[in-house]
Order: structure tokens, then C-alpha cells, then sequence
């Protein structure tokens, strides 16, 4: 079943339920809450349709009834607690609801009975939907609600203690009216000694509930005076911030940053936490926090931050945290990156928020853009910028530039609205660095004309398209087309910035101030309430005022549209004020109004039909009809201005009547919180005048035995002075020593570290010294042996050598005898008639000495490759010889010479 159906159904349910209070129609009323329960649905309040109201309005009037039964009750409060699950729809609950008031009155039922699980499920509600209200309706109830609050938590019922804390420190924080009446009891001192008390409890949550409400109700009085004095302040500073960092979860953590931004809102408290000498470390700690994935701690954290920002004592301090380069760890050899390159820790925990996958974090993100936009506007003012923040500035700009992407008009006004603001604090951002020609040079190295180009083709797109929505929202809330304006006016202040810097930005700048579509955003921040959207707006009118195809017409013509849709914005506020409440003849009269423009639909429809009955029959009867219509027309229209005026000045009225009222009943209480004060101090007066009257004639003998005194004390103030003279040198000679006994502890410190170090170095060498003699012992073992093949090889060389000279001597022995057997035959050619048969055996011979001279030629190449294969093993041998010795000795004691 869907969520229409559903809701339907459980209007039907409470409605028969209402009519007839039957335990069928219960059982069935308590079946469709529980069945509704089990559906989803995101910002179901927030659609404003009729169906969810009805039903949410049924069903707070049941939870409020004390004749619902008790599990009825509690499933309509489980329901709308999970309706409730976000801050606008708690908002929509809280102010347009009554929630708070129903729940209160629900726990007053039951008030003798505060065990009970109904009541606990109310308080849990309670201390939800008031969490960061400032503003309610003070009715009976909630006084009635306040009443059972102090009593259980003064008698200290650890079942709902923690509940009860919560919801009171909820309700004390940012309202007056609450404040007073609590002040104004007469059991406020016991309650006061019970929180104090409760400060010693064993559960971090409690004691941060009990000062958060110390906090709210005493800080600017004489009790917060003494409580938060200069004894005991940094402890409470210590408190809270060891609650923040080691806290039971983000809802400790959420309230201990509450206590801390309360605290901020008192100027001497500001100066103890400005000279607090441990902020800077807490501040990291602090910061710390940001390094988790829980996007609600991490909101937390940046609201405090935030905060901080506010006060200027602490911004500049903020700011040498955050930009604080990482210390340089000791390091023996110089490997590490110079101190340029070092980039902010604490920083980095900022910047991952910036680029954070982590679902629901877009509220981080633009809290980041915002701090960061604080913090490096307070150092780009400095006279001299650090490097910390130029290279943070260097580290940030990539990723903030990857933010800007455009959107996708399909995924719905929510993604559209979460673009427009983070465009907006962006430009916001990048305007501030370009404040310092440093950082301006660093955003125009990275900014292009196109980016910014394609950012303002899409605003534009945008705000063209939700135009038409302009100023017809409530005036509290801004719609889709103020928030386009505004980041589009942002985009187009950064392009006039950086017009000089970067190429072709001077060109698109002036080519959209020309468009004609800069007229509806230009004309919204020239007419708004906002200070700074109008000099911004001024400021881009001025530059496009000089260019000839700027539409100035165009611009007046808008603006005036824009001045009347505020009006009408406004009127037709008040009559959805008239119309929520009003007085029993402002319904006739709206109901009159209702039937008049029903009538006059009517008469609308009937004369057009006419008209066209009239074009086909062309009957002159018709015309005397339409004159009567068009007088009865004329009439309602009179009619209907006159109610309007009436409704119009019945709104005024009802308006001036309600501040009148809510005037008087905040007069009353104060008036009455003054009488009763005005009574305690005269009750006080009278009996401290009996007192003094007492006490002025043992002040009169006393003052005789001072003026003894006083000499005495004269004589022993003049001691005291030259002691104080001899403590503030000795004080000064301290200071010295503790300074040098500082500095030398820090040098023994860091002297101690680079021991370690060199300890650690001289034990590595000793363990190589060890392996490296005993390689040194292997390798002259290897010598010795490779000298003695040396040795052998030589010896080879030699005999090899003998046998190669006797080779060489039979060779040429060879080589003579063939000369001579030559010779024999030239002398036998001559006379090879004569002796052809000697010359056959000579031939004989000469062949048989060839086939010898061959092989011995033979014999010779082969010993020739031999030798060469014994002087290459030989090289090798004496290059792994020079090699051993070198290892060895560095040196050889003798050269051996090889060569052949």
C-alpha cells in the first residue's frame, strides 16, 4: 500500500475514532498508526499537503487527550517521532503543532507516575524536538512540565534523571521567559545546590547536562559569578574539553559544545579562555574530532569552531592552530623535505570534509567552506602572510575548485538548493584570496574563464527557470530563486575580480553582464533586505551600467515586480495568519469571500458559454443577460475589495494584538519576577539592618583596636616590602633558570633522541664490520689457493713455451730443407730429359716433405689457440688476483706481469 493510501486510511481511522471512542475503533486507529509506522517517507511534514496535516493535526489531538489509552498514546508519539526525523520537520512539530505542549500535558497526566514507560518515551520526544529551540509558546503546561522536571531531579530518580536533565537544559538554554520563571521559584537555591552536587556524578553526560543549565540560568549572575570565577574557570575549560574528546558518544559531545559557544557569550569569560594556556592544545583535540566518518560529530565540532571565530581573541588563535605547520620529526641523514613543504595537520582534517563520500555530509561541507572562509580571512589580513598558510592555500584550491560541478536538473530541487550554496560559499571563499595579491595569483593560475563561464550558463539556466517563484515563499525561508541569485551574484563578483588576471575572463564577464537573463537575479539583490547582496548588486550595476547593450529598462521594470510580489508576499501572510486563527466573524466573512469567488467562477463559466451560444445564434436577448451578469460581476468585484480590505485590516489588527499580548504577558512575568525579588531583598534589608545595628557598636571598640593594629601592620608592611623587593629578584632569577633549565631539558630531549639514533647506527656497523671480516677471511683463503694455481698454471706456461721453441726449431729446420729440395728441382727441370726418372722419385720426395709441412702447420695453429686460451685464463686470473687484493689490502705488493 502506498503513502497515500495509508494516509487516508488513518484519517478515516481517526476520525470514526474521534466520533465514537469504542475499543474496535481503537484497536484500528492503533492497527493504521502501526502500520504507517512501518512505511517510508522523507519530509513528509515539509510537503504542506492537506492529507499529512489532517492526519498529524488528528493525531496530536489524541496524544493530548487524557482519555487515549496509554498504548495508543504511545504508538501516535512513536509515529510522530519518526515524522520528526530531520530539523525542519522537529520545527514543523514544534511551532505549527504544539508538540511540545501536547507531550507536556501528556506527562502532567501521569505525573505520579514517572517510571512509567509513556513518560520516559515523552521525555526522549521532548528532549529531541527541544534540542536548539529558542522560542515556544509558555503555556500552563510547560510550567507544569518544568515543576516535574526539578522535582525528579532533585530527588534524584535515576530512571529519568538523565532525561530530565537533558530536557531542562534544553528548555533553560536562549529563553528568557524560562529562565525567569525558574529563577523566580522559591526552591531555586536547593536546586542550585542539586546541580552542583550533581557536577561530582560518575557519568560524563550528567555532569555536562547539570553545567549546561548552571550555565544558561547563572552566567550573568552573582551565583555564575562566583561558580565561573578565575579559580575555578580553567578547570571548567578542562572539563568540557576532555568531555568533548573522550565524551559517551555526539549527544555529550553536542551539549558540551553547547556549554562551551553559552560560555563564549560572556566577555569575561571570553578573556579567561583567551589566556587559558592550554587552548591551543585543546583546540587540536579538538580538531582531532574531525578525523571521523559520523557527519553529526563532525557538525558539532565546526559549529564550535565557528563560534570561535566570532570572538576575535580566539580567531587569531584559531588560526595558528589550523594553519600550524607539522613539526619536523629528528632525523640523522638530511632525506626528509625541506620546512616549505611541511603542510597544516589540522588543516588537513578541514580539507577532507571538503571531499568527503560519507553520506549527509553536505551540512560539513558548507560549516568547512564557512570556517575556512573566517580563518583565512583573519590571516590574509596580517601584514605578513605565512608560508603554513600559502601552502595550505597551494593544497586547498584544487580541491575546492573540484566542488564546482554543475548540477542535474532531474535530481530535484534539494540537489539544486545544496549546489546553490555551496557555489555560493565558494565564490565567497575564493573572493576572500583574492584579497592578497599572493593568494590572487595562486586562484588566477587555476581559475579559468571557462569554468567560471560554464558556472553561470548553469545559475543562469536555473534562475531563470524558478523565477517565477520569487517572493512568494515565506519570508523567513529562502526559495530556489534567491539562493540562484545569490550564488550567481557571487560567481559574477569573483569574474570581476579576476578580470585582470586571467585571460578571456574580462571578455565573458562584460558578455554576461549584458545577457539579458542577469536582469532577474541583479533586480532580486537590489531589492532585497540584505545589506551586502545590495552592494554587491550596486556594485555589478555600476560595472554594467556603461555598456551599451545592458537592459536598464528591463532591470527598473523587474525591480518593481519584485517590490510588489514582496507586498502581496506580506499580505497574503497575514491572511494565512487570520485564517489559522480566527475570531468567530472573520469566518463568516471568509466563508462569504469562499461563496463569492465560487459565485463568480460561476458567473465566468455562464458568460463564456454564452458568448459562444451568442456567436452561434447571434439571439440580441443574450446581451440584455450579460449586462445583469456584468453588473452582478462589477458588484461581487466591489464586494470582494471590501472584504479584502476588511481582511487586510483585521490581520493589522490581529497582528498589533498578538505582540500587545505577547508584550504584556513577558512584562507580567518580569514585573512579577521583580516583585518577588524586590520582596526577598527587603525581607533580606530588614534583617541585615538588625544585624548591622548590632554589629556597629562592636565595629566602634574594633576600629580603636585597628588604629593599634595599624601601626603595627604600618611597621610590618614595610617588612613585607623589602621581602616582596627580595621575591621579585629572586622571582626574575627563577624565571631565568627555569627558562635555561627548560631549554636544556629540550636540548637534553632532542640529544638523548639523536644518541638512540647512533646507538642503533654503531650496532648496524658493528654487525657489518663482523660480516665483512669474515668474507674478508673467506676471500684471502681464496687468494692463497688462486695463487698457488697461479703458480702451477706458470710452471705449465713455461714447459709449454719450451715445447712451442722446439716446435719453431724443427719448423725452420723443415722450411730449409724444402728451400733445398727446391733448388734441386729448379736444377732438374733443366735436365728433365735427362733424368725424368729421378725427377718422378724427387717429385715423390717433394710431396711426401708437403703432406709433413702441412701437418706441422697444422700442429702450429692448434698450439696457437691453445696459447691464446692460456693467456685469456691467465688475464682473468690476474684481474680476480687485483680484485682479492684490492678487497684485502687496497694495494698489491708486487705487479705480475703476463704478457708473453
Amino acid at each position: 500500500m502506498d503513502i497515500t493510501s495509508s494516509l487516508k486510511s488513518l484519517l478515516l481511522a481517526i476520525r470514526q475514532y474521534r466520533d465514537s471512542r469504542t475499543a474496535q475503533h481503537a484497536a484500528q486507529l492503533h492497527k493504521q498508526v502501526e502500520g504507517i509506522s512501518h512505511l517510508e517517507f522523507d519530509r513528509l511534514l515539509s510537503s504542506a499537503h492537506f492529507l499529512p496535516t489532517e492526519c498529524v493535526s488528528g493525531l496530536v489531538e489524541l496524544a493530548g487527550n487524557p482519555n487515549t489509552s496509554p498504548a495508543l498514546t504511545s504508538a501516535i508519539i512513536s509515529l510522530l517521532a519518526q515524522l520528526g526525523n530531520d530539523d525542519a520537520s522537529r520545527e514543523i512539530l514544534h511551532k505549527g503543532y504544539n508538540l511540545t505542549s501536547t507531550l507536556a500535558a501528556v506527562i502532567h497526566c501521569h505525573s505520579s507516575t514517572p517510571g512509567e514507560p509513556l513518560v520516559l518515551q515523552c521525555l526522549q520526544v521532548l528532549q529531541k524536538l527541544t534540542y536548539s529551540t529558542h522560542s515556544f509558546q509558555f503555556t500552563s503546561y510547560i510550567q507544569e512540565l518544568i515543576a516535574f522536571l526539578l522535582t525528579n531531579i532533585q530527588s534524584q530518580n535515576e530512571e529519568i534523571l538523565v532525561h530530565c536533565l537533558a530536557l531542562m537544559a534544553n528548555l533553560c538554554r536562549d529563553n528568557p521567559s524560562v529562565q525567569s520563571h525558574i529563577k523566580s521559584m522559591d526552591n531555586v537555591r536547593r536546586f542550585y545546590r542539586t546541580l552542583f552536587n550533581l557536577m561530582a556524578h560518575n557519568s560524563l553526560t550528567v555532569v555536562i547536562f547539570a553545567l549546561s543549565i548552571v550555565a544558561s540560568l547563572t552566567l550573568n549572575e552573582k551565583v555564575g559569578e562566583k561558580f565561573f570565577d578565575a579559580q575555578n574557570i580553567h578547570q571548567t575549560f578542562q572539563l568540557v574539553f576532555n568531555i568533548m574528546v573522550n565524551g559517551n558518544g555526539s549527544l555529550t559531545m553536542k551539549y558540551a559544545v553547547n556549554v562551551l559557544v553559552d560560555l563564549l557569550k560572556s566577555s569575561r569569560i571570553v578573556d579567561y579562555l583567551t589566556k587559558y594556556q592550554h587552548l591551543s592544545a585543546c583546540v587540536s583535540q579538538v580538531l582531532g574530532l574531525l578525523h571521523c566518518e559520523d557527519p553529526d560529530s563532525a557538525a558539532t565540532v565546526l559549529e564550535l569552531l565557528l563560534a570561535m571565530c566570532c570572538v576575535p581573541g580566539l580567531r587569531s588563535q584559531l588560526c595558528d592552530v589550523v594553519f600550524r605547520p607539522a613539526r619536523p620529526k629528528l632525523r640523522v641523514a638530511a632525506h626528509g623535505e625541506g620546512a616549505g613543504g611541511r603542510k597544516p595537520v589540522c588543516g588537513l582534517a578541514l580539507v577532507q570534509w571538503l571531499s568527503s563520500p560519507v553520506e549527509g555530509a553536505e551540512k560539513c561541507l558548507l560549516q568547512t567552506l564557512q570556517l575556512l572562509n573566517e580563518l583565512l580571512e583573519e590571516s590574509l589580513g596580517a601584514e605578513r602572510v605565512s608560508e603554513s598558510v600559502l601552502n595550505f592555500v597551494e593544497m586547498l584550491l584544487p580541491v575546492v575548485l573540484g566542488l564546482l560541478k554543475g548540477p542535474v536538473q532531474e535530481q530535484g530541487d534539494a540537489h539544486l538548493r545544496k549546489h546553490f550554496q555551496r557555489v555560493t560559499h565558494i565564490s565567497t571563499l575564493l573572493l576572500t584570496l583574492c584579497c592578497v595579491e599572493a593568494t590572487r595569483s595562486m586562484v588566477s593560475s587555476q581559475v579559468s574563464a571557462q569554468l567560471c563561464l560554464s558556472q553561470v550558463e548553469i545559475l543562469l539556466s536555473c534562475c531563470h527557470s524558478y523565477s517565477s517563484l520569487t517572493c512568494l515563499s515565506p519570508v523567513s525561508s529562502k526559495d530556489l530563486s534567491q539562493l540562484c541569485a545569490e550564488a550567481l551574484l557571487k560567481t559574477l563578483e569573483l569574474m570581476s575580480k579576476l578580470r585582470q588576471q586571467v585571460k578571456d575572463m574580462e571578455t565573458s564577464f562584460y558578455r554576461i553582464l549584458q545577457d539579458q537573463r542577469t536582469v532577474t537575479p541583479l533586480a532580486l539583490a537590489l531589492t532585497s533586505q540584505t545589506r551586502e547582496q545590495v552592494q554587491t548588486g550596486l556594485s555589478l550595476l555600476l560595472e554594467a551600467t556603461p555598456l551599451p547593450d545592458f537592459p536598464l529598462s528591463i532591470l527598473g521594470e523587474s525591480m518593481a515586480a519584485n517590490n510588489a510580489l514582496q507586498r502581496q508576499a506580506e499580505l497574503s501572510a497575514k491572511r494565512v495568519a487570520v485564517q489559522e486563527a480566527p475570531p468567530p466573524k472573520t469566518n463568516g466573512s471568509m466563508m462569504d469571500v469562499s461563496k463569492g469567488y465560487g459565485s463568480m467562477n460561476n458567473l465566468v463559466e455562464k458568460i463564456q458559454a454564452g458568448l459562444e451560444l451568442q456567436e452561434q445564434t447571434k439571439d440580441p436577448s443574450l446581451s440584455e443577460v450579460i449586462d445583469v451578469y456584468e453588473q452582478k460581476l462589477a458588484g461581487f468585484a466591489s464586494k470582494e475589495s471590501r472584504l479584502q480590505e476588511l481582511l487586510e485590516a483585521k490581520a493589522l489588527a490581529l497582528s498589533q494584538a498578538d505582540r500587545l499580548i505577547a508584550e504584556y504577558r513577558l512584562q507580567r512575568a518580569q514585573a512579577e519576577a521583580e516583585a518577588r525579588k524586590l520582596a526577598g531583598l527587603l525581607k533580606d534589608t530588614e534583617r541585615r539592618r538588625e544585624d548591622l545595628q548590632g554589629e556597629l557598636s562592636n565595629q566602634v571598640l574594633e576600629m580603636e583596636r585597628a588604629k593599634a593594629d595599624m601601626k603595627l601592620l604600618l611597621q610590618h608592611k614595610d617588612r613585607l616590602q623589602k621581602d616582596s623587593e627580595e621575591h621579585q629578584v629572586l622571582k626574575g632569577a627563577y624565571n631565568a633558570l627555569l627558562n635555561r633549565f627548560n631549554e636544556t631539558e629540550r636540548l637534553l630531549k632532542e640529544v638523548q633522541a639523536a644518541h638512540m639514533s647512533l646507538n642503533k647506527q654503531n650496532d648496524a656497523l658493528k654487525k657489518d664490520h663482523k660480516m665483512l671480516q669474515q668474507q674478508k677471511d673467506r676471500i684471502t683463503s681464496t687468494l692463497q689457493e688462486r695463487e698457488e694455481e697461479i703458480k702451477s698454471l706458470q710452471s705449465d706456461l713455461k714447459n709449454k713455451n719450451s715445447d712451442i721453441t722446439g716446435l719453431h726449431a724443427e719448423l725452420r729446420s723443415k722450411e730449409e730443407e724444402l728451400k733445398l729440395e727446391e733448388q734441386k728441382r729448379r736444377d732438374l727441370e733443366e735436365t728433365v730429359d735427362l733424368l725424368r726418372k729421378e725427377l718422378s722419385k724427387t717429385e715423390q720426395a717433394r710431396k711426401d716433405a708437403s703432406i709433413k709441412a702441412s701437418s706441422l702447420e697444422l700442429q702450429k695453429d692448434q698450439l696457437e689457440v691453445k696459447l691464446k686460451q692460456k693467456e685469456e685464463e691467465l688475464n682473468k686470473n690476474s684481474a680476480m688476483i687485483a680484485m682479492i687484493h684490492s678487497l684485502s689490502s687496497g694495494k698489491l705488493k708486487g705487479n705480475v706481469n703476463l704478457s708473453l
